[in-house]
C-alpha cells in the first residue's frame, strides 16, 4: 500500500483545520488591531502566498510548524511561540535547552489562537502548517511568510528563512561546516560507501503501518548527498521526486531488507513495531539476522533541517564508521 491513505488523511486534517480557521476569523477581526508598518520599518519580502513587509529586526517570532524552529535556532534566533509536533516525536528532544521559555501554541495545523494572541508577535513564519485561508487570519495578526518546505531542498528552506530574518552569511557558514563534515564522513567510509545499500524506515503512529524512506525524503536526501544508495527494490517502486515515502503492509516488509536499516519509531508506535519485531518475516530479513538493524530518533530522522542533517551524520558515524 502506497502514500494513498497516508495522503486521504492529511487532506481531512486539512478540511477540519480550514474550518476551525474560518470560524475563529470573525473572533480575531473583531478583537484585534494589527500595527500598520511603514516602508521604512520593514522591508518586502516575496514567499509562497504573496509579498509581506518584514520588519527590518523582528523581536517576537512565532512559528507554526517544528522545522523551522530549527532553523531559527541554528540561526541564533529564537522564537516566541512554536506549535507541538503532530505527527513525530518533538524536536525537543534533541533540542533541549535550546526551547527553554518558548511557550507551545497548540499543535501543528491545530493552534491555540487565543494563545499566539497574548503572545503579540510581530512576524509569522511558516514552512508547513498554513494554507491559504489560515494565511490570511495570520496576516490580521503580524506579518506572515509561508516559506517553501521540500525534503530533499532543506537546504533551500534555510537560505529562504534566513533572507527573512536577515541571517544569509550565518546560514551560508552553517551549509559549509555541514558540507565539511559530510565530506570528512565520505572520505572516513572510503569505498565501503559503494558497497553497502542503507534502508530507512518509520513506524508510523496515525497510520499504524511502517513506511521507507525513498532518495527524495529528507533522510535519502543525505545518504544520496554522502554517496549510499537504497535498496534495488525500493527504487524501483519510486517514480518520481514527489515520492517521499512508500507504506508497506506485513506482507511487503521484505522490502526493508538492506546493509544497514535505519528505523524511527513514532512515540505512538512502539507496539506497532514490537509486533512486526515479533513476526517471523521481520526475522527472516538479512539486515536483522545480521543485527545491523539501528533504531533512531524519528525527531529528526524524518523531517528536518541544518540541525537534524547534523544529527543524522551523527548517526551515521556512530553506526557505520568501522563497523564491517
Amino acid at each position: 500500500m502506497k502514500k494513498s491513505y497516508f495522503y486521504s488523511l492529511v487532506f481531512i486534517l486539512t478540511v477540519i483545520t480550514v474550518l476551525i480557521f474560518t470560524a475563529c476569523d470573525k473572533y480575531v477581526t473583531k478583537n484585534l488591531i494589527q500595527p500598520k508598518l511603514s516602508n521604512l520599518e520593514c522591508r518586502l519580502i516575496k514567499h509562497e502566498l504573496g509579498e509581506t513587509c518584514v520588519p527590518l529586526n523582528p523581536k517576537r517570532i512565532i512559528v507554526t510548524d517544528q522545522v523551522s524552529l530549527e532553523a531559527l535556532l541554528a540561526l541564533g534566533v529564537k522564537p516566541i511561540g512554536v506549535p507541538d509536533t503532530a505527527f513525530v516525536a518533538s524536536k525537543a528532544s534533541f533540542l533541549q535547552s535550546k526551547m527553554a521559555d518558548i511557550v507551545y501554541i497548540g499543535k501543528e495545523h491545530q493552534f491555540n489562537l487565543e494563545t499566539i494572541l497574548k503572545l503579540q508577535p510581530d512576524l509569522i513564519v511558516s514552512l508547513y502548517g498554513i494554507n491559504p485561508e489560515s494565511y490570511k487570519l495570520f496576516s490580521q495578526i503580524a506579518p506572515t511568510v509561508k516559506l517553501k518546505y521540500i525534503h530533499n531542498q532543506w537546504k533551500e528552506s534555510l537560505l529562504l528563512i534566513a533572507e527573512v530574518v536577515n541571517k544569509s552569511d550565518e546560514a551560508k557558514e552553517l551549509l559549509a561546516k555541514y558540507q565539511q563534515r559530510l565530506e570528512k564522513l565520505r572520505t572516513t567510509l572510503g569505498d565501503k560507501i559503494k558497497k553497502i545499500e542503507v534502508s530507512v524506515s518509520r513506524f508510523h503512529a496515525q497510520v499504524q503501518l511502517p513506511e521507507f524512506r525513498s532518495q527524495y525524503s529528507f533522510p535519502g536526501s543525505i545518504l544520496t548527498e554522502i554517496g549510499m544508495n537504497m535498496p534495488v527494490n525500493q527504487r524501483r517502486l519510486i517514480n518520481t521526486p514527489d515520492d517521499t515515502l512508500v507504506i508497506l503492509s506485513l506482507e511487503r516488509v521484505d522490502l526493508l531488507d538492506a546493509d544497514v536499516l535505519f528505523v524511527a519509531v513514532d512515540p505512538g508506535a512502539k507496539e506497532l513495531f514490537q509486533k512486526y519485531q515479533n513476526s517471523q518475516i521481520w526475522q527472516t530479513l538479512d539486515v536483522v539476522q545480521n543485527q545491523r538493524v539501528y533504531s533512531v530518533d524519528t525527531s529528526y530522522w524524518i523531517f528536518g533541517n541544518i540541525l537534524s542533517a547534523n544529527a543524522i551524520l551523527d548517526d551515521l558515524s556512530k553506526y557505520l564508521v568501522g563497523s564491517s
